[in-house]
C-alpha cells in the first residue's frame, strides 16, 4: 500500500529529477497547484501544500509524461511500478 509520507515524496522527486525534471517549490497561482513547463523539464509546485498536496501533484504530472524505463536506476523503476499499480491507474510503463 503506498503511503503519503517525505520519504515518498523525496523517492518520486528523485524519479522525476531521473528523468531531467527540475522541481521547485514556489509561491504563485496555480489553477492545478502545479505549473509544468515542458520544453525545459521544469516543475513549480505550490509551497504551501502538504506532503499529500504535493505527491499528488507529482503524481498527476508522471501520469502524463511518457517514462522510459531505460531512464531509470533499479530503485527507482520498482518505486515507479508501485506507483503505476496503485496511484497511477491506467498508467503503462515504456519498454
Amino acid at each position: 500500500m503506498f503511503k503519503y509520507t517525505r520519504h515518498s515524496l523525496k523517492k518520486l522527486e528523485a524519479l522525476l529529477e531521473e528523468l531531467e525534471y527540475a522541481i521547485r517549490y514556489e509561491k504563485g497561482n496555480f489553477n492545478s497547484g502545479y505549473a509544468l513547463v515542458e520544453d525545459r523539464k521544469i516543475i513549480v509546485i505550490n509551497k504551501f501544500f502538504d506532503v499529500e498536496g504535493r505527491i499528488n501533484c507529482l503524481a498527476d504530472i508522471l501520469s502524463s509524461i511518457t517514462v522510459p524505463s531505460e531512464a531509470l536506476s533499479e530503485k527507482s523503476a520498482k518505486f515507479y511500478r508501485q506507483l503505476s499499480r496503485e496511484v497511477l491507474p491506467g498508467q503503462e510503463e515504456e519498454e
